[in-house]
């Protein structure tokens, strides 16, 4: 296979999107066939980002959990219909139906988000957030006492991602198993796995050459160095490495079984790539969340189980795809081009599709195309077209007036493209028509041609 298709999409995104570093690997048929780092692990000293440079991988650690919480089960400490509160002493009953562990599983409790982990690092990072001194159980239990009453659906029926269920799902493991979640965590599921560069602790990392410095990239796209925020647990506090992850996605594969030891049942994992609950906005059609992974059934044809992570000042994704052998980890040391998108155009190519075909791809390719400067009759009036996050800016300037339009999608193709903005509580519509590289924009009553 061709990598410099995947190599120039990473470094493309990585430069527009001002990413520090960021590390990769492939794996097929149980062996790990890619692997790389892109840029600095550390800019300032200007150390390369390596595959075995520590990163936090954030909700991917949410599969970690779940996988936990399936060994329980097979071992029959634990039920997936036990409620919550016979492990935690917590009264979560929205509508007069107990919380299940499989609803919290699954995103399904019918609380939506309570933002613990959002104001957690926001605070940590140094931006305005309120201050959560939530350390243990007992401190979430104080922060969920009225989580009850902001449900908006009886448990099982519709999809809410919600941390904090996590962490409840993390204190059950450590009544179900005697242990605490990071030793649980560590004993079945690391240390059987080689993953050798993977843990929780900050002791471990702080003293780490190979540790990924922490960036947020503000406003200006600017690299400022951060802090990590230590003391997320069952719900994003795992630190690994790609290398790492690929033993972790080839346990998957090989469904269960690790260096000829089955470490849980196929059945079991199969549970965990079914979807239990349909996700909103699906980008391939109908998907689910599973235990722990979010579930694409029709991924170029193929069903894909994949999750993404972000604690702002690192980001990751790990998926794969069962039935053709393959997966990738993808982590970065700042939030910037979702790795989400890198995972997928990796996985695509990996299948031997052309990265074009996926919606992303094209859709960003399209704007890019748009970008530029568009002049009426004769150059009678001007105005520039960027972009703005997954639609587009109308502005003109000059020496007195300026004005800056956003515009949202509602139709796009290779050769036409709608978007659609409100004024005065009309809807105005901005239709560009693409033949090749001459780009006409009708917009209000004007007639405008792209010039540069």
């Amino acid at each position: 296979m061709d990598w410099r298709v995947v190599e120039g999409y990473v470094f493309e995104k990585m430069r527009k999107t001002n990413l520090p570093g960021l590390s990769i690997a492939a794996v097929k048929d149980g062996e790990i066939v890619y692997a790389r780092g892109f840029g600095f692990r550390d800019v300032e000293s200007g150390a390369p980002m390596t595959t075995q440079t520590r990163v936090g991988i954030g909700s991917v650690t949410k599969s970690f959990t779940a996988l936990a919480m399936m060994m329980l089960s097979e071992e029959d400490k634990l039920s997936l219909d036990d409620p919550i509160d016979k492990f935690v002493p917590i009264s979560l009953r929205p509508f007069g139906e107990p919380v299940r562990l499989r609803h919290l599983l699954t995103h399904s409790s019918g609380v939506p988000a309570l933002a613990y982990a959002e104001a957690f690092i926001r605070h940590v990072v140094g931006e305005d957030a309120p201050w959560l001194p939530i350390a243990s159980v007992d401190d979430l239990k104080a922060f969920m006492s009225e989580a009850e009453s902001w449900a908006v659906a009886k448990p099982g029926e519709k999809f809410f991602y919600l941390n904090e269920g996590y962490l409840l799902l993390g204190h059950a493991i450590e009544v179900a198993s005697g242990k605490s979640y990071e030793t649980f965590v560590k004993e079945r599921i690391l240390e059987p796995l080689d993953m050798t560069r993977t843990t929780f602790r900050r002791e471990d990392v702080t003293s780490d050459p190979d540790w990924a410095t922490p960036y947020v990239i503000d406003r200006d796209g600017k690299q400022i160095p951060s802090r990590f925020p230590f003391g997320i647990s069952a719900d994003g506090g795992l630190i690994s490495t790609v290398l790492d992850l690929s033993n972790y996605l080839r346990f998957y594969l090989a469904r269960g079984k690790w260096d000829g030891t089955q470490l849980i049942s196929p059945e079991s994992i199969e549970q965990m790539e079914t979807p239990h609950v349909p996700l909103p906005s699906p980008l391939f059609g109908a998907e689910g969340y599973g235990f722990g992974w979010s579930v694409y059934p029709n991924f170029l044809g193929h069903k894909l189980v994949a999750h993404s992570g972000s604690v702002l000042v690192h980001t990751a994704f790990a998926g794969y795809i069962p039935d053709a052998g393959i997966g990738v980890a993808v982590l970065a040391n700042a939030s910037g081009h979702p790795l989400s998108q890198i995972g997928m155009v990796t996985l695509a190519t990996m299948l031997g599709k052309d990265p074009e075909t996926l919606p992303f791809v094209r859709h960003d390719k399209l704007l890019e195309k748009l970008v530029g400067r568009y002049e009426t009759y004769k150059g009678t009036m001007s105005l520039q077209v960027s972009r703005k996050g997954d639609g587009v800016l109308l502005e003109t300037k000059g020496k007195l007036l300026e004005s800056s339009i956003p515009f949202l999608p509602e139709e796009i193709s290779d050769t036409y493209a709608r978007f659609f903005t409100l004024q005065h509580s009309r809807k105005v519509v901005a239709e560009f028509f693409i033949d090749g590289e001459k780009i006409t924009l009708l917009y209000e009553r004007y007639k405008l041609v792209k010039v540069g």
